[in-house]
């Protein structure tokens, strides 16, 4: 095992932009230079031939294409190449950098994963880190952290502001709830600072301040970042007081060990893409956004109409707005704009905090919305009316409402699991103690795929982009933990397409 260590501050990423973005914004899809189209039931970029020369590709199409990105590998997963070790320990041990930056068998496995095996992936995360980079820099320079902890966002999110975990953690640096409220982001019915991507920023530079405050190296810092400091206390007091990370890495979590190898090849990939053949994806990005206080209660499409600037957008700046609403009577709230519509805003701003506001700020929606919370249940019987935010999908349309898939494919006509921005769906509250698809015809319900096993239970196989607990929510009276207790899995189990699981029938 060798140590390599570099002892520079700053930490520039060959060929990234030095370009310090205010504030964090995302591209609306209409600016894609072409159309989405269904290959095999995902939906995927068609470029034309004469707009392929840029190949210029939203942010919001690339955070789409990384939600289902994960940087866990299996321990026992060997990944082969043909670099030798030397390679690797030179390049690492050029990194200008204040992190210990060791090199392993476990390291070069992340490396190799990194940059061959989820080689496009990559590329998408280099054109986001582009972006969002500047941003991350500015903050952790303001605390006086090392630069280079900006690749935590690259193995928590893959850089994607929307990102939520199956245990509900969120953002770009995927707070869990606790967490979150210790550093004082906001969480409340209208606002989800998790998704801002500067606050969350913040709130992660002080967490990990804290956090090598507490253990005095960095290794352990980050590696209490994601499973806590009391896993990390624990793997030490087990070592017999150890305290360097390979020391206690028998100790730590399972999910852990992974983690800060994962670190060191993320750094990897950033400065050596080029060396392996990756290019960053080019992204159609704003050069510039401002930013307004905002005191009054203001809906996005008050804004859309008086100032042009479409929904869809605002939401792409803003997505710490859970439903197109600021709570500015609450305290004043940042508004971040496109920089051709700042002049427009700041010409009509009294006109658009006015219009319809007596629709817009009904106190019976309000109260509506402020007594279920992000995504309570809907009172049972009740009819709501959802409208899809771009990233969503059914099976989180579902978990927020607390129904099955096949309830809102059935309310709303659907065959498949496509569905776009901006569409509205129709939702019931689930009755009590009545399953909500008791009187439907069988021709009416969509049905998974599956096969008798047993006189109790049936087989189910998996398709793409299906979770253990999206499947579960696609049988009555199945629940997430019958699934992993009948195929004798646990939370961390990885379901791949094609997969067959037993079903309680």
């Amino acid at each position: 095992m060798k140590q390599i260590i570099c002892f520079c501050l700053l930490f520039t990423v060959t060929g990234l932009s030095a370009q310090v973005a205010d504030s964090v914004a995302t591209a609306d899809s209409s600016m894609i230079p072409g159309k989405m189209t269904m290959v095999n039931g995902d939906e995927v970029l068609d470029i034309d031939d004469e707009n392929n020369i840029d190949s210029l590709l939203s942010i919001w199409y690339i955070q789409r294409a990384l939600q289902d990105t994960t940087f866990s590998i299996p321990e026992d997963r060997v990944f082969e190449t043909n670099l030798p070790d030397e390679v690797y320990i030179n390049r690492l041990k050029a990194l200008p950098c204040m992190i210990t930056l060791p090199y392993n068998h476990v390291v070069r496995n992340q490396i190799i994963y990194y940059t061959q095996r989820i080689s496009e992936k990559a590329e998408m995360i280099l054109g986001l880190a582009e972006y969002y980079f500047p941003m991350i820099e500015e903050i952790l320079d303001s605390y006086d952290m090392p630069l280079e902890l900006r690749n935590m966002a690259v193995i928590e999110s893959a850089l994607n502001p929307r990102a939520v975990s199956r245990a509900r953690a969120k953002g770009l640096w995927q707070f869990m709830y606790g967490t979150a409220r210790l550093y004082n982001l906001t969480m409340n019915s209208f606002v989800e600072e998790r998704y801002d991507p500067v606050a969350a920023t913040h709130a992660a530079a002080r967490h990990m301040k804290d956090l090598y405050n507490i253990f005095g190296d960095w290794s352990l810092a980050i590696a209490a970042y994601n499973c806590g400091t009391g896993n990390v206390n624990k793997a030490i007091r087990r070592s017999g007081g150890k305290r360097d990370y390979w020391d206690i890495y028998p100790y730590l979590p399972k999910e852990t060990r992974g983690y800060v190898p994962a670190f060191v090849a993320a750094n990897y990939l950033m400065t050596y893409y080029k060396e392996h053949g990756l290019t960053p994806k080019r992204l159609n990005r704003p050069s510039h956004v401002d930013t307004f206080m905002v005191n009054k209660p203001l809906h996005f499409e008050q804004i859309a109409e008086v100032v042009g600037i479409p929904v869809d957008e605002l939401r792409n700046y803003n997505p710490q707005y859970v439903y197109d609403i600021i709570p500015g009577n609450e305290r004043p709230y940042i508004l971040r704009v496109p920089f051709e519509y700042t002049s427009a805003f700041a010409e009509k701003e009294k006109e658009v905090y006015t219009y319809k506001d007596s629709v817009y700020f009904n106190p019976n929606i309000i109260k509506q919305i402020a007594s279920r919370g992000r995504g309570a249940a809907l009172a049972s019987g009740e009819r709501g009316i959802h409208r899809v935010r771009t990233g969503e999908t059914l099976s989180t349309i579902a978990m927020r409402y607390r129904v099955k898939i096949n309830d809102l494919k059935y309310w709303n006509g659907l065959r498949g699991n496509m569905i776009r921005a901006g569409q509205k769906l129709v939702v019931y509250g689930k009755a009590t103690g009545t399953s909500s698809t008791a009187n439907r015809s069988e021709q009416a319900q969509p049905t998974p795929k599956t096969t008798v096993a047993g006189k109790n239970t049936v087989v189910h196989t998996v398709k793409k982009g299906e979770s253990l607990w999206s499947i579960s929510q696609l049988y009555d009276d199945v629940s997430y933990y019958d699934v992993l207790k009948l195929n004798g899995f646990n939370k961390n189990t990885k379901l791949f397409p094609g997969d067959k699981i037993k079903i309680k029938g």
